[in-house]
């Protein structure tokens, strides 16, 4: 794949408080993620920075996609609606629910996984939404919730991929994706979830957890869902305990651009 990288970020969601207010929406924040992976894979690979071109649809709302001949790659984002609400009172979304909106884009995303040219990134709902589209079983972990700064153990897949023994990466998610679907490569598991990550060359790379995020952003995530009520103080407590902890983010961006550009 020749640059520049022609990215179509499918945002799932919006940010709230603080963080809507510096970002805008997960586009952006997008954005700055995978400018930084560009900046890695020159800096480590001692290559030319990839030039990237990353436009962004809102396929909540207005339920906008790009066309297929104008992109590379589909990245598909996390989403947790219910917390964009002010009132709090929209029920939250899950990939495994029929929402319009929710149907369309699994329909969108086997339409991606149909043809061999345009690649597909997903992160959380989109790594779930992804699992979904390959008719695997996407739903509510029995485990409980993932939250902050988690290791993830790679395999031998994912290790190469990183570029790093073990994964450190955010999470914020209660959603999971089952089982694998027989045509990708497991990337790793955690404690919580056993597909943390699938892989496969040239058409699909996912994380489950959330390498866009800062311990700024996850911290308004927890102090919002711990006023609710939604996490007890005990969770919250553990959460924060773990929240400024280093993570591999911009390791997960570069293994994506890297993932575009392979041949």
């Amino acid at each position: 794949m020749k640059s520049p990288l022609r990215i179509a970020v499918l945002e799932c969601d919006e940010p709230i408080g603080r963080t809507k207010e510096k970002y805008g929406g997960y586009g952006n924040l997008f954005k700055e993620l995978l400018h930084a992976g560009a900046d890695k894979v020159a800096e480590k690979d001692g290559v030319k920075r990839p030039e990237l071109d990353i436009t962004k649809f809102d396929v909540v709302n207005i339920e906008q996609y790009p066309s297929l001949e104008n992109i590379d790659a589909v990245l598909l984002t996390g989403s947790s609606r219910w917390m964009a609400d002010q009132a709090f009172h929209r029920a939250e979304y899950n990939s495994f629910d029929n929402d319009p909106w929710i149907l369309k884009l699994v329909e969108f995303t086997k339409k991606v996984l149909q043809q061999d040219r345009v690649r597909l990134i997903g992160v959380c709902f989109g790594h779930q939404v992804i699992g979904r589209a390959m008719d695997v079983k996407v739903d509510r972990s029995d485990k409980g919730w993932e939250i902050a700064v988690v290791p993830v153990q790679l395999t031998e897949k994912g290790k190469q991929l990183f570029g790093i023994s073990e994964l450190a990466i955010h999470q914020m998610h209660r959603d999971i994706v089952y089982t694998y679907p027989k045509s990708v490569e497991k990337l790793g598991h955690s404690d919580r979830c056993e597909v943390q990550g699938m892989y496969a060359k040239g058409r699909l790379i996912t994380v489950q957890g959330h390498p866009e995020f800062s311990g700024e952003i996850v911290t308004e995530l927890l102090d919002k869902r711990h006023d609710q009520g939604i996490f007890d103080d005990a969770m919250y407590k553990d959460g924060m305990s773990r929240v400024q902890k280093h993570h591999d983010g911009v390791a997960v961006s570069a293994a994506f651009i890297r993932f575009m550009l392979e041949e």
